[in-house]
């Protein structure tokens, strides 16, 4: 059975590029966000209010699928974001902005429960940290063509994010991810053995 790992953090902060750089180690393989293939992106960021539950099942049972394909295979799965992130971090955050009635994030609520339930926890979470300049700053480089989340809701990202992982109970590494330098090749040797070693691998 597949171990798997999540990478979270704010948005632009760097969770796809190291995501990406433990994957140029063949004992990892990446299930990324497909950002630009979900179906309801586009029509989310047309009408908030209207599209922000079917964005948010979407995204639940995209990575409660991902989930599943990786316990179901050999390896070390990564995963850049995840199911926790995306209910505790921006269903949160969408109902706090109005997207989302309370009873729909009930809703949501309800189904994140179930597929957690159904999945168990993560091997692993890494939290990616740095200062809300620098957030702001790799957010702004991105360049996305399609964002939900703006820079003004960076700040209010990073509490949510605080108060998560302040209850996590699953296997934690959280990371300085302050440097705009990718980790030289020793470290990313260190930082991979630290993580075979969390894993118990």
């Amino acid at each position: 059975m597949g171990k798997l790992i999540t990478i979270v953090g704010n948005a632009g902060i760097g969770k796809t590029t190291l995501t990406n750089l433990l994957c140029s180690d063949q004992r990892f393989f990446a299930a990324l966000e497909s950002h630009a293939e979900r179906p309801f992106q586009q029509l989310f960021a047309q009408n908030l209010q209207r599209y922000a539950l079917a964005n948010q099942f979407d995204y639940l049972l995209l990575r409660a699928e991902q989930e599943r394909a990786i316990r179901a295979q050999p390896g070390i799965g990564v995963q850049d974001g995840g199911l926790d992130e995306d209910f505790w971090i921006f269903s949160k955050h969408f109902q706090q902005q109005g997207y989302l009635t309370g009873a729909e994030f009930a809703l949501c609520e309800r189904l994140y429960h179930e597929l957690r339930a159904g999945l168990g926890q993560p091997d692993l979470i890494i939290s990616l940290e740095a200062p809300l300049e620098v957030i702001i700053q790799r957010y702004q480089q991105r360049n996305r063509p399609l964002e939900i989340a703006q820079r003004a809701d960076l700040a209010q990202l990073e509490a949510l994010l605080e108060q998560w992982t302040a209850t996590i109970t699953t296997p934690l590494l959280t990371l300085d991810w302050s440097s705009n330098h990718l980790p030289n090749p020793q470290q990313q040797h260190q930082l991979i053995e630290t993580i075979l070693s969390l894993l118990s691998i």
